[in-house]
């Protein structure tokens, strides 16, 4: 009886001992929590900023497929971060066909490096330094940053300079963008532009 009973004792201890050994440990880790805070604060920090990105003037403009070939023009002027951060801006914004429609070789020229000022000029007369949505332009003079745009309302179109306005109102965080179907030039910086390229021909 006894012997059984030893066995029975030894049986048990032997299975407690198995089902310690089997059972995984949890190791605390006081850091791991904080760790985890951290990685979420910064992913949700990286959202937002990207967000914003995306939602700013310049955002817009990269994420719509009809201004490509301004974004390109923005960057090669260096007026990126300006009309990234500052404003607020109105952009008469043309499209890629718009662009298409300069003198052959103008969109070239104007994306050379050597001739970021002349650049600069023909951008700068397509910004407004203030938010002006297209119900509120009326028939008139509209000053931009490089100089005065005429524009013509009525109730069917907007009209600036000698360009119509496409698709009004593209909203962004620090502005507005009003897409136009012809590239906006004063008189004087258009006869200076066709002026050198006769000259490079």
């Amino acid at each position: 009886m006894n012997s059984l009973k030893e066995k029975l004792t030894v049986f048990t201890s032997l299975l407690s001992m198995s089902t310690l050994l089997i059972t995984p440990v949890a190791i605390a880790n006081p850091n791991n929590s904080d760790s985890m805070r951290e990685n979420t604060s910064t992913q949700m920090t990286n959202q937002d900023s990207q967000s914003q990105m995306e939602n700013n003037l310049v955002g817009v403009a990269v994420n719509s497929n009809q201004f490509d070939t301004l974004v390109k023009a923005i960057e090669a002027a260096g007026l990126k971060d300006t009309l990234a951060q500052g404003g607020p801006y109105t952009i008469f914004a043309p499209t890629n066909e718009a662009f298409n429609e300069l003198p052959d070789g103008a969109l070239n020229y104007l994306l050379q490096p050597e001739n970021q000022d002349v650049l600069k000029e023909v951008l700068s007369y397509h910004v407004v330094s203030r938010e002006v949505t297209a119900s509120e332009l009326s028939t008139g003079t509209v000053d931009t940053l490089g100089g005065g745009v005429s524009v013509l309302t009525n109730s069917e179109q907007v009209i600036v300079n000698n360009a119509s306005v496409i698709n009004p109102n593209i909203e962004a965080d620090n502005g507005v963008i009003h897409a136009i179907n012809r590239v906006l030039m004063p008189s004087e910086l258009r006869e200076r532009l066709v002026s050198e390229l006769q000259a490079q021909r």
